[in-house]
């Protein structure tokens, strides 16, 4: 039905008119209350741009290793550190500071959040060490590590489960058998 024009209902007309289909249970009903149809736009769909997004541009200009570290999590309340900048340089703005004292004052309060949770970090080893107990896992990870971390269970599964070298041997053999009927036949 696709080579027709139109929407469902003129397709479906279209072919009980020329008794390509029998008529449907639904048509009648369909033909009293016909699907509401959308008005088209010619113009292109414009993106959607929020007022901080300047600033996030700005701050990924000056911290672009943040996009690997400070990863926006989905399932997580907390908004990712650009879009926290770029809200705090609005907020600023709007009480009478200009930009780029905004921005400054914005990067200095990112640069002493990311200092404190390193010292945090830092301070809870040292404690576990006094302790004599093992560090504690980091609170705040790198989201590099948080996915090496993730895989690595199933990176050391694949070296030591019984089940994948019984496969892999299975494989081995049938590879030398294939290679052992291609010599028998003279072929290479």
């Amino acid at each position: 039905m696709s080579f027709m024009k139109g929407d469902l209902l003129t397709k479906t007309r279209k072919l009980v008119k020329g008794l390509a289909k029998a008529n449907p249970v639904w048509l009648k009903a369909m033909e009293e209350n016909p699907p509401v149809t959308f008005p088209r736009t010619n113009a292109e769909v414009k993106p959607i741009t929020l007022p901080e997004d300047t600033y996030v541009k700005k701050f990924f200009q000056k911290h672009p290793d943040s996009k690997h570290e400070d990863a926006f999590r989905f399932s997580g309340f907390d908004p990712p550190p650009a879009r926290v900048f770029g809200w705090r340089v609005l907020e600023l703005k709007e009480q009478g500071a200009s930009e780029e004292e905004a921005i400054t004052v914005a990067d200095m309060e990112y640069r002493a959040e990311k200092k404190a949770k390193k010292q945090a970090y830092k301070r809870l080893k040292e404690i576990a060490g006094l302790q004599g107990n093992k560090p504690p896992q980091n609170p705040y990870p790198s989201a590099i590590k948080e996915i090496q971390a993730e895989e690595r269970k199933y990176v050391s599964e694949r070296f030591n489960n019984p089940r994948l070298r019984d496969i892999l041997m299975k494989m081995k053999e049938e590879k030398a058998a294939f290679r052992q009927d291609r010599f028998k036949d003279g072929g290479f």
